[in-house]
């Protein structure tokens, strides 16, 4: 008998094939890192022309803040953190099913202001942070996101932290970061790039990629529930999730590939 990944592989193969996910719709309730909003609503809609017995609902925010409500008991099947960690740890503690963890992406960050900013961005990079006008800038909080502590590494490698710090403007999530620079509650803001180039962002603002070196490899995972509803539906996600095409899609928002 197949076990762990293997099996899980065999069982989402048959749900794709058409055999396993029928009939009535079938929730697969997401919580997903708020760096995913835009590249998940793409993912969704394709999988609704290929799956459409498959109701995918995704709730977005920060990684550590699902990790505290899933070990609570949060109704979520499946898992997507921006880090590999959290999903490592509710393995840990017998709460997801046995062989599902997976790494489907390496975020990114960029510096990111407002396109009537006068900052330019473009030019100074990672300097823009300390410029003399910029009064606040906005990074998701790095206690319970990701995204938030890999801000901190750069800013500290750049040794621009202890300067920085108390113009900072905490989001509750990467998302939330943004939205303070959209805003204008913050001129600068060290956000996702997944966020960046987005389509419903990308003609807002301008923006500088800051190079991989600068923070600790981002590898974000995900995990399904041990008390997923649909455990067939779940998995028919995440075989699409780390298959060709989505990783081409999660690739087209910036995200590098495992493995790369």
């Amino acid at each position: 008998m197949k076990t762990g990944a293997a099996a899980l592989a065999v069982t989402a193969a048959i749900v794709l094939g058409g055999s396993g996910v029928r009939g009535q719709p079938h929730p697969v309730r997401i919580a997903a890192a708020s760096d995913l909003r835009f590249a998940l609503v793409e993912i969704v809609a394709r999988l609704r022309q290929i799956q459409p017995a498959l109701d995918v609902q995704v709730t977005y925010g920060s990684s550590g803040t699902f990790f505290a409500q899933l070990i609570n008991g949060a109704p979520f099947d499946l898992f997507m953190s921006a880090d590999t960690d959290y999903p490592a740890q509710l393995a840990s503690r017998g709460l997801t099913l046995p062989g599902s963890e997976f790494t489907y992406a390496i975020g990114r960050l960029a510096v990111w202001v407002a396109a009537a900013s006068p900052l330019d961005v473009e030019k100074n990079g990672l300097q823009t942070l300390v410029d003399p006008r910029v009064r606040h800038a906005a990074i998701a909080n790095p206690a319970t996101a990701p995204y938030g502590r890999a801000a901190e590494a750069v800013m500290r490698k750049a040794g621009m932290y202890d300067r920085i710090r108390p113009r900072l403007v905490l989001g509750e999530n990467v998302a939330q970061a943004l939205q303070f620079v959209q805003s204008g509650s913050a001129d600068v803001g060290l956000i996702a790039l997944s966020l960046a180039i987005a389509p419903g962002v990308k003609g807002t603002g301008r923006f500088w990629t800051v190079p991989l070196e600068m923070y600790p490899r981002m590898e974000q995972g995900g995990v399904i529930l041990r008390s997923a509803a649909r455990p067939d539906a779940a998995q028919a996600v995440r075989a699409f999730l780390i298959g060709d095409e989505g990783r081409s899609i999660l690739k087209g928002y910036g995200f590098f590939l495992p493995g790369s």
